[in-house]
């Protein structure tokens, strides 16, 4: 690297006989800048402010290293894959459009909860209270919310019916599970309306307005709907019995 006008400068300006002397005779060699003492001198100029106003930043400097180290690579995958930079590019693209089909179709990765938590809080409200609370939600648009209320109140309304026991902590899996015995004919409408509950209350899913009128229109059959008890089969037994032995 040239040395610097104003370094050069600085040494001619130095009183250190050591280093230059303004007088010789013409019979005395030249006399030379030794080494170490140069490059001190020079290191000393060049380390004021001014000669670095222009320097790249720290972060521009880490910015520039990146892109390097981006481009090495690039290279170097491009060298080993068939085809070179286009067959690259095209493996690239064709992993993206993988990737872009897989999260249309399966959603946003959500974590399963360990454990599912209970369908109802610890307010005890009727099953008109949360159809109530679940037609507000639904006319200002919060599904989420919606679907919530609305899965609570179907399981509210079995209970009321007698239908479910009105036992504290019941999941929704276990209300469905257990709805699915005495009214089988819905029992996997039931296990949908269960799992969407979970998606939106534990799995960070968003509901829709279609999955909301689902678990209504559920709500709404299972309310017309009679059970199927088991003491309507008991009863049929020994009646099929006697007419056989007759």
């Amino acid at each position: 690297m040239a040395l610097p006008s104003a370094a050069i400068r600085t040494l001619l300006r130095a009183g250190d006989s050591s280093l230059l002397s303004p007088a010789r005779s013409a019979d005395e060699p030249p006399l030379t800048v030794p080494r170490d003492p140069a490059r001190e001198a020079a290191r000393r100029e060049l380390s004021k402010r001014m000669y670095h106003e222009d320097d790249p930043s720290l972060f521009q400097r880490a910015l520039d290293a990146f892109w390097d180290w981006l481009d090495k690579l690039f290279n170097a995958a491009s060298t080993a894959t068939p085809g070179g930079a286009l067959g690259l590019a095209v493996i690239i693209l064709a992993v993206l459009a993988v990737l872009g089909a897989l999260w249309w179709r399966l959603g946003t990765p959500r974590r399963q909860p360990t454990s599912s938590a209970a369908l109802f809080d610890d307010r005890p409200r009727s099953a008109a209270d949360h159809r109530a609370a679940a037609d507000a939600h639904a006319a200002q648009g919060h599904w989420n919310q919606a679907v919530q209320e609305r899965m609570r109140a179907l399981v509210r309304a079995l209970e009321e019916r007698a239908l479910l026991d009105a036992r504290p902590g019941r999941t929704a899996d276990e209300a469905a599970a257990e709805a699915g015995r005495a009214l089988p004919d819905h029992t996997d409408r039931l296990r949908t309306a269960a799992h969407d509950f979970d998606d939106v209350t534990y799995g960070g899913r968003s509901a829709t307005e279609q999955s909301y009128h689902r678990i209504a229109e559920l709500d709404r059959d299972l309310e017309r709907t009679k059970p199927q008890l088991a003491a309507s089969s008991a009863n049929t037994a020994p009646n099929t019995r006697q007419g056989a032995a007759e």
